[in-house]
């Protein structure tokens, strides 16, 4: 167990306890297999509320508790509040091949990859589950745990309520959402800091969207990269947030580096992290961070979750983003209160805040867990299109295995205002389009069923192209995407077969 000697129980506060109650009373009231989603804004106290809610369900039940994270420091952050309440936990991390004495604790948590390995190679594992409490629920990597679990309750806890993977989305996971304090209700009663926002034009062309939908680290890095984009940045931190604690966050390791060796040649105090150091050397890194006056730290993905810093004053984000849970991710790191910060500042880079709004901005949250496509396309829409010009990037590997140049000279909106403009109708230009798919993967098969594997791997692509589509025409619905995305590939399997099926 967690050495908890300096480590004091963080007493709830009154929205916090309620909190509680309500979520233990709903558990309750349902059958065991009732799974729960509770959304709560960084900086709330999500650990504090479900370890409590932890500790409570064992007391009145004969039945233990699983708490899964996808962090090693989440786990460790977990155990600590668990022991300062006085309830026994083990964690399970690639260390623990068994168990020895079960029956010593009463809540475990685990590593999602570990304990999906060791049911695996024992599904009796942890036994006596009767609650499982999911850390960041938004990750869709817990998924896999939870057909070990079907008989017992599944609690997951998030800030962004929006899956990972916009296929798989929370709400065929779980029944219903509880939707917590809002970031302006939690600013107000002064538990989080206040955000004021500095935002600055930036040209992003040339960022192209990846196959998970956001932005690539090889085109941030190209973008951001630039000594263009570098004199800005120092010239935004040198404008508004001058000798203070500052994080920045960048897309790629390059960009941030660069950004390191910028800061130092104008002799300011600053530091590079990102998921190749140590356990040693980051602690080192975030040791020197803590306790240096005016310390900069800039970093890659790593700091978004499972890191708490309240004396950071400023948030840099040095980067452009299309997932909102990442957008409240890192601009949750500057919103810790401490008596003598009440506010901190916010420096956005990459048009964010024109994104997704103001972070303090109410959002609809059961909107977002009952119908997440549709929310997905109201926030990014078609002036953010078409400022940015964003282009497909296809994965790694695809230009050794189909002519790409002919499917990237293809440009769907040039042709659909061509067809247009000389008296064709518009859809003219998705039969362009899926010739232009077919003439490709014709090229590159070896026979009907090799041409099928190749259609799965432009599945992304023909997505991508057709939503560039429904945005010319007027009258264009999800549903309408939908039909049109299914038919497409419908039709293009047939002209595959028609083709390829007697070689």
């Amino acid at each position: 167990m967690i050495d908890t000697e300096l480590y004091k129980a963080k007493k709830l506060y009154p929205f916090q306890e309620k909190t509680v109650q309500v979520i233990l009373d709903k558990i309750e009231s349902k059958n065991h297999d009732f799974n729960l989603l509770y959304q709560l804004p960084t900086g709330g106290g999500k650990t504090v509320i479900f370890s409590e809610i932890a500790k409570r369900y064992i007391e009145k039940s004969s039945k233990k508790v699983l708490i899964l994270t996808h962090r090693i420091e989440l786990s460790i952050q977990t155990s600590r509040q668990l022991s300062a309440i006085k309830v026994e936990n083990k964690i399970i991390n690639s260390e623990v091949k068994e168990i020895n004495n079960p029956d010593d604790y009463k809540c475990f948590i685990a590593m999602v990859e570990t304990l999906n390995n060791r049911l695996h190679e024992n599904k009796n594992f942890i036994q006596n589950i009767g609650l499982v409490i999911v850390d960041e629920a938004h990750y869709n990597s817990f998924r896999k745990i939870f057909q070990f679990y079907v008989g017992a309750n599944i609690l997951g806890v998030t800030a962004t309520p929006l899956s990972s993977n916009k296929s798989l989305p929370l709400n065929d996971n779980y029944n219903e959402l509880i939707v917590g304090e809002s970031i302006r209700s939690l600013i107000d009663g002064g538990y989080l800091s206040d955000a004021e926002t500095y935002t600055y034009d930036v040209n992003l062309h040339g960022l192209k969207i990846g196959s998970n939908g956001d932005f690539t680290i090889s085109s941030s890095d190209v973008v951001y990269g630039n000594y263009f984009m570098q004199e800005k940045l120092l010239f935004a931190y040198e404008e508004v947030s001058l000798g203070e604690k500052t994080l920045i966050f960048n897309s790629g390791i390059d960009t941030s580096v660069r950004v390191e060796e910028t800061f130092k040649k104008r002799g300011y105090k600053i530091r590079h992290l990102d998921s190749t150091f140590t356990d040693k050397d980051r602690r080192s890194v975030l040791s020197w961070f803590k306790n240096t006056p005016e310390a900069i730290l800039t970093s890659v993905g790593i700091l978004t979750t499972g890191f708490d810093e309240p004396t950071v004053k400023t948030i840099i984000l040095n980067r452009a983003t299309r997932s909102l849970t990442l957008y409240h991710q890192m601009i949750g790191r500057g919103s810790r209160k401490l008596p003598n910060k009440s506010q901190f500042k916010l420096i956005d880079l990459g048009n964010n805040v024109k994104r997704f709004g103001v972070w303090q901005d109410y959002i609809n949250w059961q909107d977002a867990f009952k119908f997440p496509d549709r929310f997905l396309e109201s926030r990014v829409t078609e002036l953010e299109d078409l400022e940015f010009v964003a282009k497909f990037e296809f994965p790694k590997g695809t230009e050794n295995i189909l002519e790409l140049e002919k499917l990237e000279k293809f440009n769907i909106k040039e042709i659909y205002y061509d067809c247009i403009d000389n008296g064709f109708k518009g859809k003219d230009a998705v039969d362009k389009s899926l010739n232009n798919h077919f003439e490709v993967i014709f090229e590159a098969a070896d026979d009907y069923f090799h041409g099928l594997e190749l259609l799965e791997l432009l599945k992304d692509h023909i997505e991508h192209r057709l939503k560039h589509y429904t945005k010319c025409i007027t009258k264009s619905t999800p549903n309408y995407y939908k039909y049109i995305v299914e038919t497409y590939n419908r039709q293009l399997r047939q002209k595959l077969r028609a083709n390829l099926e007697d070689e």
